[in-house]
């Protein structure tokens, strides 16, 4: 079905009625929006749909704070922050990497931080505000503090980005305002700037301002290695399309953006810049990974598991044949697949063959699948796998580093079972969104005339190069009919 040129403007997609899951709980409260709240016609007051995010937003980050209580009340020290489930990164790092003691990632000199260079200049950056002087708990309260404050702008500009990426169908961000996990993720570590950064970007380029969107998912990628994924939809797109300009604009200006945030701390300090490249590739297989899991299986059955080296090779073995199987899909498919779609199915590789999965990475996809796949009965069986994960690796840390008491533990075939429902939820969503790819018709997004409100440049763009049986085909453009605008 391709999208109909001759239809008019359109009206906000509204959950309560679009969507068959939300849809079953609206009786109680009145039923699904009637004619007097028309959407996109009536004037809405004061709680517009981006006023409502924000506030869905500052909610949701209130109660990521919450969740933090009793290690805000009464320290961040092992094993009480594994069992209270109140975990994160920033203090840890403040107390045992020298921020506290005025030591700044990649300006101070030999001192090794294991992030990228841009995560490592925040992190320090956030440390010179902190009040007082040494790695004291009331210090490292308030460097959590800080950044808590931070991630929270972070996740409003997120959720309004994904918003305005969304088209018609702004209420989807409601996913990334509200998402169970993001609530209990969102600050263990710096990665929701990294997401903010990628989403930013991909909204730049829905905006046909690939230079603008290089640039963000350059900084990004200096940030946490993930946003570049997204750049390997734009680039199977382009093919599709042979719309080749905004690819390489956007590719450039990653690259050059990328360059320009490292290259002067490669030249000062090698060995200091190159300490993420190294302690990536030497470190074992990391917490909640399937690689870990299948070491944790077999060594307790009595084999030998597998060692950074072999993983190293697998895992970038196993991501690649998943891209090239992505790409495949994407120049095989009936129809064009939307940006969102192929990033969103990127990234999930990413994640399921990677040699680390921390609790706080299903940020990464949060506001994909808000795009790629906006269905809330999805989302949360997803989300509900995800909380699980998120509570069983805290009792599996407590039991492996803590030493705590046994009959507060989580045995070794549990946290393998909650890596299994973690695992197997994202891959029903990458199969959720693969049957979205091969049958648009069922795509919930592409309803009304929509093509690809991600897509920027090739948002109704014809297709010119396909893959065939029996080899590429290169499509006449002489045989399209002219490209369908999208309704605003």
């Amino acid at each position: 079905m391709q999208p109909n040129p001759r239809r008019g403007p359109q009206r906000i997609v509204v959950p309560s009625r679009n969507d068959p899951f939300l849809r079953r709980f609206t009786e109680g409260i009145g039923g699904p929006l009637g004619i007097h709240t028309a959407p996109g016609i009536v004037t809405p007051g004061f709680f517009t749909v981006e006023r409502v995010l924000i506030l869905l937003t500052t909610a949701a980050a209130l109660l990521g704070v919450l969740v933090k209580t009793p290690c805000r009340a009464g320290g961040w020290s092992t094993p009480d922050h594994f069992y209270a489930a109140c975990y994160s990164d920033w203090p840890e790092l403040f107390r045992t990497r020298g921020l506290g003691e005025g030591i700044f990632p990649f300006l101070t000199e030999g001192a090794l931080f294991e992030y990228p260079v841009l995560l490592g200049l925040l992190a320090g950056a956030t440390a010179l505000v902190v009040p007082g002087a040494g790695a004291t708990d009331a210090r490292a309260l308030s460097y959590f503090d800080v950044n808590a404050v931070l991630a929270a702008a972070a996740w409003i500009a997120t959720v309004i980005a994904t918003m305005r990426l969304a088209g018609r169908r702004p209420w989807d961000a409601a996913m990334v305002a509200v998402a169970p996990a993001a609530i209990l993720s969102m600050f263990i570590n710096w990665d929701i700037f990294a997401v903010m950064l990628a989403t930013a970007g991909m909204l730049a380029f829905a905006r046909n301002r690939p230079v603008a969107a290089g640039v963000l998912i350059g900084l990004g990628t200096a940030l946490k290695l993930y946003p570049v994924l997204i750049l390997g939809a734009v680039l199977v797109l382009a093919l599709r399309t042979l719309r080749l300009r905004p690819a390489v604009l956007a590719f450039a200006a990653a690259a050059g953006t990328w360059l320009l945030v490292n290259l002067p701390f490669l030249l000062r300090d090698y060995e200091s810049w190159r300490f993420f490249l190294t302690f990536t590739g030497d470190r074992p297989a990391g917490y909640s990974s399937i690689w870990f899991a299948w070491n944790l299986t077999v060594e307790r059955a009595g084999g030998t598991g597998v060692g950074a080296e072999f993983i190293n090779v697998a895992a970038y073995l196993l991501f690649a044949l998943a891209c090239a199987g992505i790409a495949v899909l994407a120049l095989r498919a009936g129809r064009r697949p939307r940006l969102a779609q192929l990033a969103f199915l990127i990234v999930a590789a990413f994640i399921l063959t990677n040699k680390v999965y921390s609790p706080q990475f299903v940020l990464w996809l949060i506001p994909l699948v808000a795009l790629a796949r906006p269905r809330w009965l999805d989302f949360l069986i997803w989300q509900f796998f995800e909380v699980m994960h998120w509570w069983a690796v805290w009792m599996y840390l407590a039991k492996e580093t803590s030493g705590g008491a046994a009959e507060h533990n989580l045995d070794s075939p549990y946290y393998v079972l909650a890596i299994l429902g973690h695992v197997l939820a994202t891959m029903w969503l990458m199969y959720r969104v693969v049957a979205d790819i091969l049958e648009p018709d069922g795509d919930p997004v592409r309803r009304g005339g929509v093509d690809d409100p991600q897509g920027g440049p090739f948002n109704a763009a014809p297709d010119r190069w396909l893959l065939r049986r029996g080899g590429p085909v290169r499509v006449p453009l002489e045989t399209h009919a002219a490209p369908a605008k999208e309704a605003q």
